[in-house]
C-alpha cells in the first residue's frame, strides 16, 4: 500500500477524517468536500477538481457513510455538484473502496471493475461504538421535541440490538421508565436480565398508548396502521432506522402523529469522535489485510 488515501464525498465525519489522516502524515486527496472550511490550510491534504485526479494517486478510496441515498449519487453535502457512483466506480479499478451502508447490487458492479469493496458499517467495532453516538443523538432529539423531562417518562424502545441496548442503558441512567420490544425469546430474556420491562413483538398492541416516547431501531415496518390506531397523539415517535423505517408513514400522516426520522445521528451529534472511530477501523482493516498477504 502506498499509504495515500482518497476521500470522495461524505459529511462532516469525512471532513474530520481527512484532516486526521493528513495530520498523521498521510497524503490525502479529496473530491466532493470542497465546501468544507479549513481544508486548504492542512498540510498533506490535496483538493482535486476531477475524480480521476483524486483516485490515481491513491490505492485506498474512502466514500461516504452512508454511501448513497438514491443509489445513483454519492452522498456529498459539502460538494457543489452531484457525484455519480458510476463515475467513481469507473475510476477506482483495482483499488480498495471503503464506504458505509453499501447496497448489495454495488458489489457486482465493483467486481466487474476488480474493486475490493468494503462496507465499513459491517465492521463490528465501528457498529458498536457508532451505537453510542446514535443513542446520545436519540436522547437529544427526545429532549428537544418533548415538553417533559425524560426523568419519569415512559419510553418504549423497539428492538434490542446494539443501538437498543445502549439506548436503554443511557435512558435508564436518566431515570426514564424503560420498556423494550423484541421478537426473539433470547432478547426478551436479556431485556429482563438488564432490569427493563419486556414485550414480545407479536403481543404489542393497546399498551402503546401509555408511552411518552417510542423509539424504533428496527429497519423494517413493525408499527403498522393496526398498531398505530392505539397511539396517543401526544406520543413522540423517533425512528433511528434507515428506510423504510419502522413506522407506517401513511398511517402516521393520516393520524397526524409526531414523528422525527433521525437518520445518521453520529455524523450530526459527534462527527469528530465518529471520525476517530472510522480512522481506527480503517487502520484495523488494512492491518488485517496486510497480515493475510
Amino acid at each position: 500500500m502506498s499509504g495515500n488515501f482518497a476521500i470522495i464525498g461524505g459529511d462532516l465525519r469525512m471532513v474530520y477524517l481527512a484532516k486526521m489522516l493528513a495530520n498523521e502524515g498521510k497524503k490525502v486527496y479529496t473530491y466532493g468536500i470542497e465546501k468544507a472550511e479549513g481544508l486548504n490550510k492542512v498540510e498533506n491534504l490535496i483538493e482535486c477538481s476531477q475524480i480521476n485526479q483524486v483516485v490515481q494517486e491513491s490505492e485506498i478510496v474512502i466514500g461516504a457513510i452512508p454511501f448513497s441515498s438514491d443509489q445513483k449519487h454519492i452522498n456529498a453535502p459539502f460538494s457543489k455538484q452531484a457525484i455519480a457512483i458510476q463515475e467513481v466506480i469507473e475510476n477506482s479499478k483495482n483499488k480498495m473502496l471503503i464506504a458505509g451502508s453499501i447496497q448489495p447490487e454495488m458489489y457486482e458492479i465493483a467486481n466487474q471493475q476488480e474493486i475490493e469493496l468494503i462496507d465499513i458499517m459491517k465492521q463490528e467495532e465501528l457498529a458498536i461504538l457508532n451505537a453510542v453516538s446514535t443513542a446520545e443523538g436519540a436522547i437529544e432529539v427526545a429532549m428537544h421535541h418533548t415538553d417533559k423531562t425524560l426523568h419519569g417518562s415512559k419510553i418504549l424502545i423497539l428492538g434490542f440490538g446494539r443501538i437498543g441496548k445502549v439506548l436503554a442503558k443511557k435512558m435508564d441512567g436518566l431515570s426514564a421508565k424503560i420498556t423494550c420490544v423484541a421478537r426473539k425469546q433470547e432478547d426478551l430474556a436479556w431485556i429482563k436480565a438488564y432490569g427493563y420491562e419486556a414485550i414480545q413483538l407479536d403481543a404489542l398492541a393497546e399498551e402503546i398508548s401509555q408511552y411518552d416516547v417510542i423509539i424504533n431501531t428496527v429497519p423494517h415496518v413493525i408499527m403498522t396502521s393496526e398498531r398505530l390506531k392505539y397511539l396517543d397523539k401526544e406520543t413522540l415517535l423517533i425512528d433511528l432506522a434507515s428506510k423504510p423505517g419502522g413506522f407506517d408513514e401513511e398511517a402516521i400522516k393520516k393520524k397526524n402523529l409526531k414523528l422525527v426520522w433521525a437518520l445518521a445521528l453520529p455524523g450530526k451529534v459527534a462527527p469528530f469522535t465518529t471520525a476517530e472511530i472510522i480512522k481506527d477501523t480503517i487502520y484495523h482493516i488494512l492491518k488485517e489485510k496486510k497480515e493475510k498477504c
